[in-house]
């Protein structure tokens, strides 16, 4: 059977973070809902919930299916159904990210974004374990997978292009995130692998070393830190997740309407202020993220714990920083 599904398009989406009541940790159902309807009225092509961003390592299992529904009901009622929604779905077994699988579909999602398991390094961290263990997943998993590429939350292990290009021969696996940053490695596997992507401002050669089987959803090569979103296209990506759109979703959007239309000086002075302000987040990780948010947005609160909170002089900090960056984001207007 053939299922209906939104297709992945190029673009900006953004691994969203999770919002607490600030005294007992409850989730924040209004601003899960909020914070959804915002990001795609700023133009970004889909959401991805409980991924790292998303603190699904604190969240128990129905929490996370409640975090995922929200968010699709929230995008369904603003009028956003081409939003698709990609859901974080790693567990350390086979098995158990098979079954989060199913629950991520029957919350909503549409795609599952899923890194290597790596809590026995030593015994699942080769290319043999892992390629049996994204063919099994891909395998039983109700909805397409997309690898995650993240050497920093799974004990170093960092894949490489010619394991993504094999494992991705796979008719479920539909794409790959690249935060190790390594645009070589996005480049080879882009090309091999014919990703999709924007317009662009020349020509792009139809790739005649294509691996993956056109009968299938054209892969997808993701970027994975906004601080490399021209980086990103200009090495035959296709698209972003990345946590700073939580906050400055625009000038990311920005950036591929300049690419686009041509004007890659204009690009390229962009990406410069992106750059430093991104990395300004990307220090301060989720409790910054979380805070500009409040600051500027008027929602946020803090993570769960054991994550900190930023103190007084920190977070004074984190809004001279952002000054730059949020200049241009308000600036801009919304692109949906």
């Amino acid at each position: 059977m053939t299922t209906a599904r939104t297709p992945l398009r190029p673009g900006v989406y953004c691994p969203t973070v999770t919002f607490f009541h600030p005294d007992t940790e409850e989730l924040d159902t209004p601003s899960i809902r909020k914070h959804a309807v915002r990001l795609a009225k700023a133009g970004l092509v889909g959401l991805v919930t409980m991924g790292s961003n998303g603190e699904a390592v604190h969240l128990t299992r129905q929490e996370r299916a409640t975090v995922t529904r929200e968010t699709r009901a929230a995008l369904d009622d603003a009028g956003y159904q081409n939003v698709p929604i990609i859901a974080g779905a790693s567990e350390q077994s086979v098995r158990g990210t098979v079954e989060l699988a199913q629950e991520c579909a029957a919350a909503g999602a549409e795609y599952i974004l899923t890194v290597p398991p790596s809590y026995y390094r030593y015994a699942v961290g080769n290319d043999e374990s892992i390629y049996e263990f994204f063919t099994a997943v891909a395998d039983q998993s109700p909805l397409p997978v997309i690898l995650y590429n993240y050497p920093g939350a799974v004990a170093g292990i960092d894949m490489d292009s010619d394991l993504i290009i094999r494992i991705s021969q796979h008719p479920n696996i539909v794409g790959t995130k690249f935060t190790c940053a390594n645009t070589g490695k996005l480049t080879r596997v882009a090309r091999a692998l014919n990703a999709i992507t924007p317009t662009a401002p020349f020509p792009v050669k139809e790739n005649t070393t294509t691996l993956k089987p056109t009968a299938n959803h054209p892969y997808v090569a993701f970027g994975g830190i906004a601080d490399f979103t021209l980086q990103t296209l200009i090495s035959g990506g296709s698209a972003i997740i990345v946590g700073g759109a939580n906050v400055i979703p625009r000038t990311c959007v920005q950036i591929f309407n300049l690419w686009s239309e041509g004007k890659i000086a204009e690009a390229f002075e962009l990406q410069k202020v992106l750059s430093d302000g991104d990395w300004v987040l990307t220090k301060s990780a989720i409790p910054g993220t979380k805070h500009a948010i409040q600051l500027f947005y008027g929602y946020g609160g803090y993570p769960r714990r054991p994550l900190r909170r930023l103190n007084e002089a920190s977070a004074k900090d984190l809004e001279g920083k952002l000054q730059e960056i949020m200049g241009v984001e308000t600036g801009l207007p919304d692109f949906a």
